[in-house]
């Protein structure tokens, strides 16, 4: 039987998991994070699946390590599969797969190599995305490619309705292509990396608005990192203001960017650079979140009020 490890994490790394299995590989063990309390996990648990098959886990700090690197060669894999494993495999471990070490990418490479790209996709306003089954190599996210499948991304798409997407594409590229791997016959594609993009992690601070913007570019961005990623933030009364949903609205005005245009049952309409922002959902720093009505009646906000000044 042919042996495999697994390093992964996330709902994805479950399914990746479930894929090995149905297709006969042998899971010799499973190298996983420990949940981080100050996230929101919303994710299916990749060690309590493991365990539950009697798959030894495995908790790594860091993977340049000696002794971590060693408990990897005990293994003696055929295969190393990465199924959205959050530490970069150093090629020390990658040579110790004898026949090759695979990871599952959520983007349509070699276009948005790197860190979070359900994340930049969303941002950047893209209207197609996918996975990639790739091998991999020393570069992130450079290897020959296996397989790939597209997913559309709806215009009011969030992180958590494309990952939704994303699970069920990976599901099929697996389904395709393990069984070539066993047999020796999956392909191996070179990427065109002149032809992709390569995107970095993103940071809490990196949600920050710009009311000089178009609606529709900080509508991206509401919509890239709404829950249960930090959040797009303005700022009212020297304090952050998320805004978890909102929508751009086609509006001729003369008003100044982060001018309250209007305040009605529908949220509290506010000017972009072109267009204006119909604000949905927030939440005042340190408050309970809120429909927008609520919160401007609570707060004061009225026609004429500046939301992002401090």
């Amino acid at each position: 039987m042919t042996r495999c490890i697994v390093m992964g994490y996330h709902t994805l790394g479950c399914l990746g998991l479930d894929a090995l299995l149905r297709h006969g590989f042998d899971v010799a063990a499973v190298f996983t994070h420990r949940d981080n309390p100050q996230e929101e996990i919303w994710w299916d648990s990749l060690a309590e699946r493991a365990a539950a098959r009697q798959i030894p886990v495995h908790y790594p700090e860091s993977l340049k390590d000696y002794g971590t690197q060693a408990l990897v060669a005990s293994y003696n894999p055929d295969f190393l599969f990465s199924f959205y494993f959050r530490f970069m495999l150093p090629p020390e471990v990658l040579e110790m797969a004898h026949r090759g070490a695979l990871n599952l990418h959520g983007s349509l490479l070699p276009r948005y190599r790197g860190r979070a790209p359900v994340n930049w996709v969303l941002v950047n306003g893209e209207t197609e995305t996918g996975v990639s089954l790739h091998y991999m190599v020393a570069k992130p996210d450079a290897g020959e490619l296996v397989d790939q499948e597209a997913v559309q991304i709806a215009f009011d798409e969030t992180p958590r309705s494309l990952y939704a997407k994303l699970e069920q594409a990976a599901v099929r590229v697996l389904d395709r292509s393990l069984p070539l791997l066993l047999a020796g016959t999956a392909p191996h594609s070179p990427l065109d990396l002149s032809q992709g993009s390569y995107f970095g992690g993103r940071k809490p601070d990196d949600g920050r608005m710009d009311w000089a913007w178009s609606a529709r570019r900080n509508y991206f961005l509401v919509r890239g990192v709404t829950h249960p990623y930090p959040g797009a933030f303005t700022t009212w009364n020297g304090k952050k203001l998320f805004v978890w949903w909102g929508t751009p609205v086609e509006k001729d005005h003369h008003s100044a960017p982060g001018t309250v245009l209007a305040v009605t049952a529908e949220g509290c309409l506010v000017a972009a650079g072109q267009g204006a922002l119909l604000i949905a959902r927030c939440q005042l720093e340190g408050e309970p979140e809120h429909d927008a009505y609520t919160f401007c009646t609570l707060h004061g906000v009225l026609p004429g009020s500046k939301l992002g000044t401090d």
